[in-house]
């Protein structure tokens, strides 16, 4: 329990990258005893999401372009064989309605200029994708993920002129995946990724150190 109140104090920037946590501020917060408070953080170091600096202690983890550009690359890993799974079975119509609603509510978010709202639709979109794969193990894998993910949207979101262009990409993922076009989807879940690290990467290349981008 408290490492899940950690985990989405960091998701939601309540804690914001390169934080540093102090024990008796937390246990405060969170009302609990410093044990399980510790117990939790190490939790959240072995998950990537804290990081430990000896003689300092603990801080939340700061995205670097290089960074970026691993998420990313994960995250199309594991979206990419979630899709084909998808796309492999008969559900394709019940997920895509799945998916409409999450997009439905990022629009309703845009209208109502809910950027926090707007960001956790977007999550929920991937995370329902994931979800649909049928596999425990592809979801297991992308919880971490998307919380780094979840930590990029704030700078994502203002890259973006007009927020119709972020909504249609979705949907354009959707039509594909309701029309069982395997090739059309994967390319279009490969741009939607690398159009991301390039609005919050701007300027950087993979060959200058980053994990790739290609897939």
């Amino acid at each position: 329990m408290i490492a899940r109140q950690l985990r989405e104090a960091i998701m939601n920037g309540v804690l914001p990258p390169g934080t540093q946590l102090g024990e008796t501020d937390l246990a405060a917060r969170f009302q609990v005893s410093r044990g399980p408070l510790r117990e939790a953080m190490q939790h959240l170091v072995s998950e990537g999401l804290l990081r430990s600096e000896r003689h300092r202690g603990l801080f939340v983890i700061d995205l670097e372009p290089a960074d970026v550009h691993d998420i990313y690359l994960a995250r199309t890993a594991v979206e990419r064989t979630a899709l084909l799974r998808v796309l492999s079975s008969g559900d394709r119509e019940e997920v895509a309605q799945t998916l409409e609603q999450a997009v439905a509510d990022m629009a309703t978010a845009a209208d109502d200029d809910d950027p926090s709202a707007l960001s956790t639709a977007d999550l929920r979109f991937h995370e329902a994708l994931i979800e649909s794969s049928g596999s425990k193990r592809l979801v297991r894998m992308a919880r971490t993920l998307l919380i780094e993910t979840r930590m990029c949207l704030t700078l994502l979101q203002s890259t973006y002129q007009r927020v119709e262009d972020r909504v249609e990409e979705h949907t354009q993922i959707i039509e594909a995946l309701r029309a069982g076009d395997e090739g059309t989807a994967l390319g279009l879940l490969d741009a939607h990724m690398e159009d991301a690290i390039s609005r919050l990467t701007p300027g950087t290349s993979p060959r200058n150190g980053e994990a790739p981008a290609n897939h």
